[in-house]
């Protein structure tokens, strides 16, 4: 059976479970094997062909936009205090940068938006122009993007809602799982298994091979 198929199984199986009272996310979690954490890492952003939700984007700019949440240079001051930062961190999914304003962002925010994964990063978030047509491509980008950082020796990460149809699921599933084997040193040699669940179900388990 190929993954596709064992996709279309284990999703089946899943929305047998009980149903809640909210959207479930459908979880993807890569167990990884012979993978060094101290000297091996899989950072990378993923482009997914079914967008997972409107993720919640703030922008550092030069001047206010009406596209995106805007914190100007000037208004930089007032997160000075450690709570006030910390609430920014926690409101919002993604952070995105001016070039020119990068270095100040950096001193800024960089104490907690490093450790939180929310950098604006050149790989996906940082403007050399800013105007309507740039910001309307980048969040649609951001949206349909997922980040997938090494912290652990599993992968997880959210890949659909339970609204989703199975097969958009499966596309994202099979994007993602194909990005991050290519990603890794030693190919598909590094993955043990794949587990997919709903937030509220037990883990499926697939084998690779």
């Amino acid at each position: 059976m190929d993954l596709k198929q064992e996709l279309e199984t284990s999703l089946k199986e899943l929305r047998t479970e009980k149903q809640r009272k909210f959207d479930e996310s459908l979880d993807l979690i890569i167990n990884l094997q012979k993978f060094d954490l101290k000297r091996e890492q899989v950072n990378l952003f993923v482009s997914v062909p079914h967008k997972i939700k409107d993720k919640k984007i703030c922008g550092f700019l030069e001047i206010k936009n009406d596209l995106v949440d805007t914190i100007t240079k000037s208004e930089f001051k007032k997160y000075s205090e450690k709570s006030e930062l910390k609430r920014l961190v926690g409101k919002y999914d993604f952070f995105i940068a001016q070039a020119s304003v990068m270095p100040l962002v950096a001193t800024t925010f960089g104490r907690a938006l490093g450790p939180s994964g929310k950098m604006p990063s050149p790989q996906l978030g940082i403007l050399m122009n800013v105007d309507d047509k740039q910001i309307k491509e980048l969040k649609e980008r951001i949206n349909h993007s997922v980040k997938i950082k090494t912290k652990e020796a599993s992968i997880k990460i959210s890949v659909g809602r339970k609204s989703m149809k199975d097969e958009d699921l499966i596309e994202n599933i099979i994007t993602i799982y194909n990005a991050v084997v290519k990603a890794l040193p030693r190919d598909k040699e590094n993955v043990k298994n794949i587990e997919v669940k709903f937030s509220m179900t037990k883990p499926k388990k697939i084998k690779i091979r």
